[in-house]
């Protein structure tokens, strides 16, 4: 292959997209690549993030009625790049899902012409089966240098003949050392949930599913009831007195301190006091919030 060319391979439920050989040596680096002058890629967030978008989309399984897309991600390293980016996963796990849900949105909305929305035949819903996206960074010898390899499942529990894909950024097959299928999919999540373990607070609360938790992982968790083109992050079964966005919890990373926002039409209350709409206020380690009048959350940082 000359320097340059890309070829594009996808087989069944396994797909590479090849790029030019790392061994290739670029003249000029390209503007936004990654490329270094001597041609060795540099991993950024941005790539990671693009090369698990890529592989979500290359690992969907067509239905029907809906398109399920994988949201069980094995990131492979070479140790160096494992090392280097370590102290930063958390912080691209967070980019990652929410980068991961605002294009599924993307797939699910309309297609447009000159700004309006077309009409035609109900495009498929793209979804999927977790009930969140478990992302998990590992490091392996067979992973060169500069390159990601990505393997993926559609659900937490794999099941044979139903995978997602397997991506590398590099010219090369997929080459990382897997285990058992079984084995593989509940290390992932356990991994996946310790990493994420981070976890600074939880909030539990009683909606028409039944009792639930939700543990806070990241620095902002938009709450609400959502909709097709507005996805939260503590999705609530309620009825409308609660907003599609009604609230918003802040983490500033720097002080671990948290903060309230009331985004909602019908108030947001803070320990029995009406919060002001649009106007943060700061958040107690124990409280008590009310969302319209007919929803309360118990919201408590770990310690």
């Amino acid at each position: 292959m000359s320097p340059g060319e890309t070829s594009v391979v996808v087989e069944s439920w396994e797909g590479s997209v090849r790029l030019p050989p790392q061994s290739e040596k670029l003249s000029e680096p390209t503007k936004g690549s990654g490329q270094g002058r001597r041609g060795e890629t540099r991993l950024s967030g941005h790539i990671i993030i693009s090369e698990l978008i890529r592989n979500m989309e290359l690992g969907k399984f067509d239905m029907n009625y809906s398109v399920l897309l994988p949201c069980v991600f094995t990131v492979y390293l070479n140790p160096q790049d494992h090392t280097t980016l370590s102290s930063i996963f958390n912080l691209v796990l967070e980019d990652a899902r929410r980068a991961l849900r605002d294009r599924v949105t993307e797939l699910n909305s309309p297609p447009k012409i000159l700004g309006l929305a077309r009409k035609g035949k109900a495009a498929k819903e793209h979804k999927i089966a977790c009930q969140d996206w478990y992302i998990e960074f590992l490091p392996d010898s067979e992973v060169p240098v500069g390159d990601i390899e990505i393997h993926s499942e559609l659900n937490e529990t794999a099941e044979p003949g139903y995978r997602g894909t397997k991506t590398t950024l590099i010219g090369r097959e997929p080459s990382a050392t897997t285990m058992p299928r079984a084995e593989h999919a509940t290390t992932q999540r356990v991994a996946s949930t310790r990493r994420v373990d981070t976890t600074y607070a939880d909030v539990r609360y009683q909606d028409d599913s039944g009792p639930q938790t939700y543990a806070v992982n990241q620095n902002r968790v938009r709450i609400g009831r959502g909709g097709e083109d507005q996805p939260m992050d503590l999705a609530l079964y309620t009825n409308d007195e609660v907003s599609r966005e009604h609230a918003v919890i802040r983490r500033d990373p720097a002080t671990g301190a948290f903060f309230l926002t009331d985004l909602s039409t019908n108030g947001t209350t803070l320990n029995g006091k009406n919060l002001q709409k649009g106007v943060e206020q700061p958040l107690p380690d124990r409280a008590e919030i009310g969302l319209g009048g007919v929803l309360k959350l118990d919201f408590e940082v770990r310690k």
